[in-house]
């Protein structure tokens, strides 16, 4: 009694039974089916996620072989140089490369054209370029 007295001058009145919100009245079956239907959700979701990244992982591997293959072609050709040899394939990257060189000065010489009449018409080099670009 004296502790009921100690509560109540404190302001706090002690109420018997449970504290909070009373339990909603809620069927036990509905219950079990959601969680079951949450339970399946979260399985096909985790599915799809170890789906994502069996095909990520599988992807790097292939990305990888594909650079050591690389790597390997890139080791014979230094190999065959160090022996003094040349790889064909590097003559082929060469040769493209000198011709793609060769059309551009070409190119470049076919878009200036000859300067024609005296001084006063020819242009300086620094003109013919911003005429190109133009």
């Amino acid at each position: 009694m004296e502790e009921n007295n100690k509560m109540l001058a404190a302001g706090k009145a002690k109420k018997p039974g449970k504290r909070g919100r009373k339990p909603a009245k809620i069927d036990l079956k509905a219950k079990l089916e959601r969680s079951r239907q949450s339970a399946r959700e979260c399985r096909a979701r985790k599915k799809l996620r170890y789906q994502y990244l069996e095909e990520l992982v599988s992807s790097k591997e292939r990305a990888i072989c594909a650079l050591r293959e690389e790597l390997d072609m890139y080791k014979q050709w230094c190999s065959a140089m160090d022996r003094g040899k040349i790889p064909s394939e590097i003559k082929a990257l060469l040769t493209a490369d000198d011709q793609q060189q060769q059309r551009q000065q070409q190119q470049q010489h076919h878009h200036r054209g000859p300067a024609v009449g005296g001084g006063a018409t020819t242009r300086t080099a620094k003109s013919a370029k911003n005429q190109n670009v133009s």
